[in-house]
């Protein structure tokens, strides 16, 4: 791996860590059809790790926030009990997703890279995302989110292990069923994603160290951990902007094209 392809692939997981279009499918469909080589841990990690301070940096005020009632350094008492709740409610909806990596990631990275089940799952996911965002109410704000809310958009997280389901996808469409408005849902989903992608780079840490790292490696981390930051803020900010005025309806299109492509270059390849 190059330079460039360290930001290429930075970019990558920037984007699709964040549009409900599944970042673990991507990269499985890329790995299959362009033969691209596998990269090694301790890169998967800066990687996330870039999103990850997209994500605070975004949200810096929410989590500012959370942490001062937490420690019980806000003045308004109503304010506090509304904002360590929705700490608690992150920390519930996190337990499933965590779980779920920890005892599934083998098997779903054995058993559902196949692209025929990464197909399946974009076009399935694809349609519940369509469906939940045209039939959802969206009668609830970000403020109105319950526990049984974060509970069950928690269990959708864990769903997201299987390559083509996507993590925001899951959450998002989730969210959108249960009532939420669409701004809510993916607030909601992305603050979630935070303690979930630092769980899973604080559980790699012990093999990167027994491994430790490629020599040579250190400014294709820096690089791939920069693009994905930089990148992973973009499309935040971009998807907080769209979907003020317009649905989820291309993403899930999109899903289903590329769902399709992927069955037909299989077939051809028969």
């Amino acid at each position: 791996m190059n330079i460039i392809e360290a930001i290429i692939f930075g970019i990558i997981q920037g984007a699709t860590e964040f549009l409900p279009v599944s970042s673990s499918g991507h990269l499985a469909l890329a790995h299959y059809f362009l033969g691209a080589q596998e990269s090694d841990l301790a890169f998967d990690v800066a990687l996330h790790l870039g999103t990850l301070l997209a994500i605070l940096a975004y949200f810096r005020d929410d989590f500012r926030q959370m942490a001062k009632a937490v420690l019980g350094l806000h003045k308004d008492q109503a304010e506090t009990r509304r904002l360590r709740g929705m700490a608690i409610f992150i920390a519930m909806a996190t337990i499933p997703g965590a779980l779920a990596g920890l005892l599934l990631e083998e098997t779903a990275a054995t058993y559902f890279r196949h692209p025929a089940m990464v197909a399946a799952a974009l076009a399935g996911a694809g349609l519940l995302l369509l469906l939940a965002d045209r039939a959802g109410k969206r009668t609830r704000n970000f403020e109105k989110i319950t526990l049984v809310d974060a509970l069950f958009i928690g269990l959708s997280q864990a769903c997201a292990i299987i390559p083509g389901v996507s993590r925001s996808g899951s959450t998002i469409t989730c969210g959108l069923a249960m009532g939420l408005t669409r701004q809510a849902a993916v607030r909601f989903s992305f603050l979630l994603s935070a303690p979930i992608i630092f769980g899973a780079g604080v559980h790699e840490i012990p093999k990167i160290l027994t491994n430790g790292l490629a020599e040579g490696q250190s400014m294709l981390y820096a690089a791939g951990f920069l693009a994905a930051a930089i990148s992973g803020y973009l499309f935040i900010s971009f998807i907080m902007q769209y979907i003020r005025a317009r649905s989820f309806a291309i993403f899930a299109y999109y899903r289903f094209l590329l769902a399709a492509l992927v069955l037909i270059a299989l077939f051809l390849q028969r």
